[in-house]
């Protein structure tokens, strides 16, 4: 019924979805969902037909890029054009989020009455396929295909999942006609329609348990517009080594829980009975064994439920989460700021007090922006480096702060002279030492770019920021006490006799000096400039 503010004119509602609620992705989930919430209605219970079943066979070419199939297909079907749009919906939905914009698995939906059985699932060399793609007026070769749907704005970002491959998977009825490149485009021959009786769906895939979830999601949300409402028909899939699967797997999975471990972890106090009917409004059926314990049939539709914590969430969730009673958590721990950050935040205000502004970089970069810049070898430089970076500009985690900082001094050359930065922040090197291979540690850069080096005034900063620490000047500059200067170094980023290590209580934290004109030249720069980079964490 209209509710009264819309005047008789339909509303329309916008509903966040969770990410992991793939069975509420269409109307046809969502409206099932809220009936049995609202306890108007019950979860259907699905079955398997027992007629004669399809046969799909995989060939030994297809291991070599895309190894799994499962199908299953909607007998006697009734699609109008509301159902039929919102059946194509959430095949896009799915593979939006799921299927990981069909990297992991792409769903192909075909009128079974335009082709016969049995299929064959193979893969062969792009010159070797040839069919009319869905929609498309002629005839392309494989590659062909691919160099066309390059350019289309909706297909050209699934291209590359296979292009580079010396073979591409397609899948063949009897009569050898193409019903699908997957994961690209469907045949023509075997388009669907609002008027197909008879739906055969198919997943090509890399993960068996993505592809059975997406799969499972696609017949249950609409095997409710079929002739026997609820019923499938299985397909079997011969596999490479000559044993035969039978899909769907449609089977609840059976988890026991205890209801006083619910109740401690969502706050609340109920019994067994009232618990076993907050699940059963979350579409999960239960049945209480005991006073403590809960029967809970998992249906293939909630694919979301991975361990006890996802059921005490459905209990909290339909218990209500404005209902649960706020407590302070009972615990003897006492939080406190971590103390690196409390003494970051301190040299932060204390910099910024000296008339520095603080910039925030990236913490990726470039193997150039630490290396070849400085004239040094990215060998020697201790750094992580990135897996297949989408950009030259990102390869590795940054070893040091200066680059970032003389990219945004570049960036804004138009500003009144001194430009005076600084950065807070962790840098990344590899330490093979550490159980993952590299550690972080923390920073401060510190850049004064002008017509003169300036040089005082980063050596000001440095004293500044050691009184601050408490840690006072070295005369003797030797001992482990205090700080001091050892120009007694060589490094080809600083203009030489014109930089030193900064040694504070026996150790080296950072270097400090005047940048050689390369390195300012490579950053394009022109002015001369002075920098102070060292390792705040001795200090804490």
């Amino acid at each position: 019924e209209p509710i009264p503010e819309s005047n008789g004119e339909d509303v329309e509602y916008k509903i966040d979805i969770p990410a992991n609620r793939y069975d509420i992705l269409c109307l046809e989930g969502l409206s099932r969902a809220l009936k049995i919430f609202l306890q108007k209605g019950e979860l259907p219970k699905f079955t398997l037909s027992n007629q004669k079943l399809i046969r799909m066979k995989i060939l030994p070419n297809t291991q070599r890029i895309r190894p799994i199939v499962v199908g299953a297909v909607l007998r006697n079907i009734t699609f109008n054009a509301d159902s039929y749009n919102s059946f194509i919906k959430l095949q896009d939905k799915l593979h939006q989020n799921l299927c990981r914009n069909r990297t992991l698995v792409a769903i192909g939906t075909h009128d079974l009455d335009t082709i016969k059985p049995p299929f064959i699932y193979d893969a062969r060399e792009p010159k070797q396929i040839k069919f009319r793609s869905l929609n498309q007026q002629k005839e392309m070769q494989a590659d062909e295909m691919l160099e066309f749907y390059s350019k289309d704005s909706h297909l050209k970002r699934y291209v590359s999942i296979i292009q580079e491959s010396d073979v591409y998977p397609v899948i063949y009825d009897s009569n050898n006609v193409v019903l699908s490149l997957p994961p690209i485009i469907n045949g023509d021959h075997s388009k669907m329609s609002v008027n197909t009786k008879n739906v055969f769906i198919e997943c090509t895939a890399v993960d068996l348990h993505k592809a059975n979830v997406v799969l499972n999601i696609m017949l249950t949300m609409f095997a409710q517009y079929c002739s026997k409402p609820f019923e499938i028909e299985p397909v079997e899939v011969e596999q490479v080594d000559g044993t035969v699967l039978v899909y769907p797997n449609l089977d609840d999975r059976v988890e026991n829980v205890s209801v006083k471990k619910i109740n401690k972890r969502i706050g609340i106090e109920v019994d067994a009975k009232t618990a076993a009917t907050l699940l059963t409004r979350m579409s999960l059926r239960t049945k209480v064994i005991d006073s403590d314990t809960l029967r809970i049939e998992i249906p293939v539709t909630r694919a979301d439920i991975l361990h006890f914590c996802d059921i005490a969430e459905d209990c909290a969730v339909a218990y209500g989460f404005n209902n649960i009673h706020k407590t302070v958590p009972k615990t003897v721990c006492i939080g406190n700021q971590f103390e690196l950050n409390r003494v970051s935040d301190l040299i932060r205000h204390s910099v910024a007090e000296a008339g520095f502004i603080e910039a925030l970089t990236f913490t990726l970069c470039s193997c150039a922006d630490v290396a070849e810049k400085f004239g040094k070898t990215i060998e020697s430089i201790p750094a992580v480096h990135i897996g297949n970076p989408k950009t030259q500009d990102f390869q590795i985690g940054r070893t040091t702060l200066l680059p970032g900082l003389l990219k945004t001094i570049a960036n804004n050359q138009g500003t009144a002279l001194p430009i005076q930065l600084f950065e807070v922040s962790d840098v990344i090197l590899k330490d093979l030492t550490r159980e993952t291979g590299s550690r972080n540690e923390r920073r401060l850069c510190a850049v004064f770019y002008n017509k003169t080096p300036g040089f005082e005034t980063i050596h000001g900063l440095l004293d500044r920021i050691m009184t601050l620490v408490k840690v006072s000047y070295n005369e003797n500059k030797s001992g482990n006490q205090g700080y001091y200067l050892n120009n007694q170094c060589e490094d080809t980023a600083f203009f030489p006799g014109r930089h030193a290590q900064v040694i504070a209580n026996g150790e080296n934290i950072g270097i400090i000096g005047v940048l050689h004109p390369n390195v300012i030249e490579q950053f394009g720069l022109k002015l001369p400039c002075s920098i102070l980079e060292i390792n705040i964490e001795p200090f804490v």
